[in-house]
């Protein structure tokens, strides 16, 4: 796939500090991005450096033209910063058709956001009342009014229960196969593992790996095995750069090589596997494998 957006070189510092440090950062069409850090790795600046909120250092483009090219921006990308801003005593239909009026999006669409985000039922009530969960569908169904091809949202899964996670997350997929560009940061990484179609990792502001979410399966996981002769795998295992652990049971877990290459170990050295199991890398393993503790926040 194409990328539909490029950050390059994006540095922003406060009070002398480097908040965003030389970030590169491509976002391509049909993809879901997931971009990880913990609180205060700088995922929101950097967000808001490529969408002109901010100025610093570095260029954003999206289709090859920074937004200030386009004639009309709210048609090329739409952000959700957390939930929706707006008079309190407004409903959400006029809000909404508010916000058309101002992005030359017809009234009628704000209808079918809407109920595309589930809120047909409180169509009418003012955004003061709105519980968090509802300010976040809100807010996405804010981004949804032009229909651009670039979505970013920060952090969209804050408020929102189980069934709620569950839609976003479908929602978010489906507009990715259908094309869209979409950049997701957020620190719950069981959840972005389920989303997300790759990885950025972003720590004290810089960006130090990415990864496709599908490749996880090739680093290797942990390997936990039961045999008679299980200590005569150790010094193999260690040449093959591996680590090797002997339990108090008498199994041993290995990790750094799979499960494949530990039964062919085995099976060379004639040692008789009574058990094995392989737990596949999850998405955690990976962002601490690469977070290390020199980009690490305290």
């Amino acid at each position: 796939m194409a990328d539909a957006v490029r950050a390059e070189k994006l540095t922003w510092q406060q009070r002398g500090k480097r908040i965003v440090d030389d970030v590169m950062l491509t976002v391509p069409a049909g993809t879901v991005t997931g971009f990880l850090g913990a609180n205060g790795a700088g995922k929101t600046t950097t967000l808001r450096l490529m969408l002109g909120l901010l100025n610093g250092q570095g260029t954003t483009t999206y289709f090859g033209r920074s937004l200030a090219q386009w004639r009309d921006p709210a048609r090329v990308v739409s952000a959700v910063m957390g939930g929706i801003a707006g008079h309190p005593r407004h409903t959400l239909t006029a809000h909404l058709r508010m916000v058309a009026a101002g992005a030359g999006v017809p009234d009628r669409r704000v209808a079918d956001v809407i109920e595309q985000v589930g809120l047909t039922g409180t169509a009418d009530q003012h955004l003061a009342t709105l519980s968090l969960g509802m300010a976040q569908r809100a807010g996405i169904a804010q981004a949804l009014l032009a229909d651009p091809p670039v979505f970013f949202l920060d952090e969209p899964t804050n408020g929102l229960d189980p069934h709620s996670i569950r839609w976003l997350r479908d929602t978010l997929q489906s507009m990715a196969a259908n094309g869209k560009a979409i950049l997701v940061s957020s620190h719950l990484l069981a959840e972005t593992q389920q989303l997300a179609d790759r990885v950025v990792v972003l720590a004290r502001g810089r960006v130090v790996a990415e990864t496709a979410i599908d490749d996880l399966a090739r680093l290797g996981g942990e390997v936990t095995l039961q045999s008679p002769r299980v200590g005569e795998l150790a010094d193999p295992v260690q040449r093959l750069n591996g680590t090797f652990v002997l339990l108090d049971d008498g199994r041993a877990t290995i990790r750094g090589i799979n499960r494949f290459q530990v039964g062919d170990l085995a099976a060379d050295r004639g040692i008789p596997l009574h058990w094995l199991d392989e737990r596949p890398p999850s998405l955690e393993d990976y962002y601490l494998s690469v977070a290390d503790e020199e980009f690490q926040i305290p």
